[in-house]
């Protein structure tokens, strides 16, 4: 038999995926749905996270649930139409993030833009991922959680409302995994490069400066993905930041912003 036949056992396993209408949240999720897991795309946009599921291998086994997670209630109401929906949650991925703007530099970034980045990013990582180990924990049953970050957790990128969102993302990844981890619970990180999808609309000058030689893809991060989220293949891999960038990470080519009249 393959050593990664049947990475997930679709009869007990469920999955929420959040950023799921495009980008790398829509690759993983429909990835999901291809392995047999019934897999809820959340989204704040209806007509991409519809489309996602309708598109995937097996829209059966994917349901669209639309709202903004910067608010808090409308994360409440995602826990619990999700469990109603696919039952007690045994994957999740939290991919969602608002759209980066080259004009939202540390002299320009306005308070709400600020405040909306951390939320999605962080406060809705943090509050969700706690609430759905409490849930496996109750039911002594394991999990795996993937949170995406990015290079810029680490380097600075002209938009310090993404990064330092982001960077805390990376050590909430660490401080689960040490508190969770007594519980088989995991909690990992996916550090994208220069993926053209989703919020990060890529210049194709950019691939001079990556190693491989080409901009990457949402569904170069797919199988890494689903690698790390089974627990048939990763199951002694938690606390890690797992790079997916076609060695961008090697260089770091931003030079500081123009700040133009202050």
């Amino acid at each position: 038999m393959s050593l990664f036949e049947g990475i997930f056992d679709p009869e007990r396993e469920a999955a929420l995926v959040t950023g799921a209408g495009n980008g790398i949240g829509r690759a993983i999720a429909q990835a999901l749905v291809g392995e047999g897991v019934r897999t809820v795309f959340a989204d704040v946009n209806a007509d991409t996270a519809t489309a996602a599921v309708k598109s995937s291998p097996r829209p059966e086994l994917g349901f669209p649930w639309i709202g903004d997670l910067a608010n808090s209630a409308a994360r409440d109401a995602l826990l619990a139409e999700t469990e109603a929906t696919v039952g007690r949650v045994t994957h999740f991925v939290h991919s969602a993030s608002p759209p980066r703007r080259e004009a939202d530099h540390a002299m320009a970034v306005g308070a709400e833009t600020w405040a909306q980045m951390h939320a999605v990013n962080l406060e809705a990582g943090f509050h969700l991922t706690r609430a759905l180990s409490r849930k496996l924990i109750a039911a002594k049953e394991p999990g795996s959680f993937l949170l995406l970050t990015s290079l810029h957790a680490g380097t600075p990128r002209n938009l310090p409302h993404y990064s330092t969102a982001k960077a805390g993302l990376a050590m909430l990844v660490k401080e689960l995994a040490k508190t969770l981890g007594r519980y088989n619970i995991r909690v990992n990180a996916l550090v994208p490069g220069a993926i053209a999808a989703g919020g990060f609309v890529a210049d194709p000058k950019l691939a001079k400066h990556i190693p491989l030689g080409r901009l990457g893809e949402a569904k170069d991060l797919a199988p890494m993905a689903l690698a790390v989220l089974s627990n048939r293949i990763s199951a002694y891999v938690t606390g890690a930041s797992i790079v997916v960038d076609g060695g961008l990470s090697l260089t770091n080519w931003f030079e500081p912003p123009e700040l133009g009249e202050l």
